[in-house]
């Protein structure tokens, strides 16, 4: 399948997928890989795509170790910057017009978050990376994700994880745990599954944006979703 079934489009990764194999950092064959996968959506010339990374390769903010819990929510949007400059650097390599914009103002890497101004780059085909979370603490980059996707007039989220969708417990875990093809916002929040935190489910809810589960690891699937083929979990 080659034709988009979505044109506007927010796509979260989570900080861990530019890891790779490592426990930390970034791992330059994992975040080539991932441009190719983002690329090839590019190519589809008929799409517009905002992306979110989080930050957990770098620093996680829930995990403070003794700090202050705003300034290691702080911490945490900087490494999330860091994540949006490498992929920048990774998709420009390849030939595909990208612009990271920041919730936190810091201009010699990046330009200002401005709503307007990032529908504009998505309607001259720039990839437009959203870096810096919301900007606030206490939010999440899923939040982050849901938000930026709302303001943007996204038609969905795909959320890229390690597994193929929403499973009833974790499948790497628990074997014989039941995945759900597709799930209300509210059985989500009901049940306490984990794809997403309850903030962002809400206001994916609220404003009924759907949100698509899948398997980042298997070549070709940023696409295949792109495309309408039925693979992961939808919740709406």
């Amino acid at each position: 399948m080659t034709k988009p079934k979505y044109k506007r489009i927010v796509l979260k990764l989570s900080g861990e997928a530019l890891a790779g194999k490592k426990s930390s950092g970034i791992d330059s064959s994992a975040l080539a890989s991932i441009a190719k996968e983002i690329k090839e959506v590019y190519n589809l010339r008929r799409v517009e795509l905002g992306i979110v990374i989080g930050a957990g390769n770098i620093f996680r903010g829930v995990e403070r170790g003794g700090i202050n819990h705003s300034t290691a929510d702080y911490m945490g949007m900087l490494a999330t910057v860091i994540n949006s400059l490498a992929l920048q650097s990774a998709l420009e390599k390849l030939g595909v017009a990208t612009r990271v914009l920041s919730a936190i103002e810091m201009h010699e890497l990046a330009e200002p978050y401005i709503r307007r101004r990032a529908i504009r780059h998505l309607e001259k085909r720039r990839i437009v990376i959203f870096a810096g979370g919301t900007g606030n603490p206490y939010f999440t980059t899923d939040t982050a994700a849901s938000l930026r996707a709302i303001e943007i007039n996204a038609e969905v989220i795909l959320k890229a994880t390690k597994v193929d969708g929403i499973y009833s417990a974790d499948p790497l875990k628990v074997p014989e745990a039941k995945k759900y093809r597709k799930m209300t916002y509210i059985k989500v929040l009901e049940k306490g599954l984990k794809v997403m935190d309850s903030t962002a489910i809400s206001l994916c809810m609220d404003n009924n944006l759907p949100i698509i589960v899948f398997n980042l690891l298997k070549k070709g699937n940023i696409k295949r979703v792109v495309c309408g083929e039925k693979i992961g979990t939808i919740v709406s």
